[in-house]
């Protein structure tokens, strides 16, 4: 979530400019019998809440579990935002 707020401020040059996070789509890698994979996911949406408080900060989410990811990373999260004034 942190690379992902930082890309936000670098193409906003401001993260003011978020209106409220609309979406979060995270991609868990994990075994095929772990089944916790929207755990993994929390410390990231709780960040949000922290920073944007609930209203921008609390967006419908989806956690799923995959065998692989680019790289062997452990997650891979995308997010939709929307900006003040658009």
């Amino acid at each position: 979530m942190l690379n992902l707020l930082a890309n936000l401020d670098a193409k906003t040059g401001d993260l003011n400019k978020i209106k409220r996070f609309v979406k979060v789509l995270a991609f868990v890698n994990s075994a095929d019998t772990f089944s916790q994979q929207p755990q993994v996911v929390n410390g990231g949406s709780n960040l949000l809440l922290e920073l944007f408080g609930e209203e921008a900060g609390c967006p419908a989410r989806t956690a799923i579990g995959t065998n692989a990811l680019p790289g062997n990373i452990a997650c891979e999260i995308e997010v939709l935002v929307e900006l003040k004034g658009e």
